[in-house]
């Protein structure tokens, strides 16, 4: 039997909440590495048309713009580095899903992306990873 890949199977979650539960569907951060940022956002654009999706990605002034825009998208899709440099922009916004792809990269509970990302504020939060992760993710601040 062939699964879907991680990518779809995530999708189709929020497919599903948008289309079929609408009270449990909101605003959704996706944060996956620079070099899938692009896939990610063509990827909900193919298969799950039905949500808006933005990049969120660019020098001060560009995210600075696009700010402005965020409330405005179902999706917005942004990299590890931009959690970082403006965490304060996406605090702002109370998510509904928080995704971390390659969700390895915050088993380290000290590193400064695992702290940035727990004090985003979201209802729920999904790890997707192909790299077995330990069962003890501490989440704070939700």
């Amino acid at each position: 039997m062939r699964r879907l890949g991680k990518t779809l199977e995530s999708l189709s979650f929020l497919a599903y909440l948008k289309t079929c539960r609408p009270e449990e569907s909101g605003q959704n951060l996706i944060i996956v590495p620079k070099s899938t940022s692009s896939n990610w956002v063509r990827e909900v654009t193919r298969w799950v048309p039905c949500l808006s999706v933005m990049r969120f990605h660019g020098n001060y002034e560009e995210r600075k713009q696009q700010e402005h825009e965020i409330p405005k998208y179902d999706v917005v899709v942004t990299t590890y580095e931009m959690v970082t440099i403006a965490s304060s922009i996406l605090k702002k916004t109370k998510w509904n899903y928080l995704y971390i792809d390659e969700a390895h990269r915050i088993k380290n509970e000290k590193s400064k992306l695992a702290i940035i990302v727990r004090t985003i504020p979201s209802k729920r939060r999904l790890l997707i990873t192909g790299t077995p992760l330990q069962n003890n993710l501490r989440v704070s601040g939700t």
